[in-house]
């Protein structure tokens, strides 16, 4: 038989959505990236945006990551700008 896929401590419904913001905030900074039009510079944030994601995915805190959280929008919304920016 196929053992569960669930974790052994299920994370609560405050937990999940927030895993959830974080999730989609990750998928965003990534899609972002790829509009990069350097291929230097496009790997530079690709990998900083991976290692951020990975050095604090054992964060427990709710509210250090709330503050993780504010921290990648307001990068993502600074990149998203300067893209924006360079294309006109």
């Amino acid at each position: 038989m196929m053992g569960s896929r669930l974790p052994p401590a299920a994370l609560s419904l405050k937990q999940f959505l927030q895993r959830q913001k974080v999730l989609g905030v990750y998928r965003s900074m990534l899609r972002t990236i790829r509009q990069v039009p350097d291929e230097a510079d496009r790997k530079y944030l690709r990998d900083w945006a991976r290692e951020e994601f990975k050095r604090n995915k054992n964060a427990t805190n709710q509210d250090a990551i709330r503050m993780m959280i504010t921290q990648a929008t307001n990068h993502l919304e600074e990149l998203q700008k300067s893209l924006l920016l360079a294309k006109s």
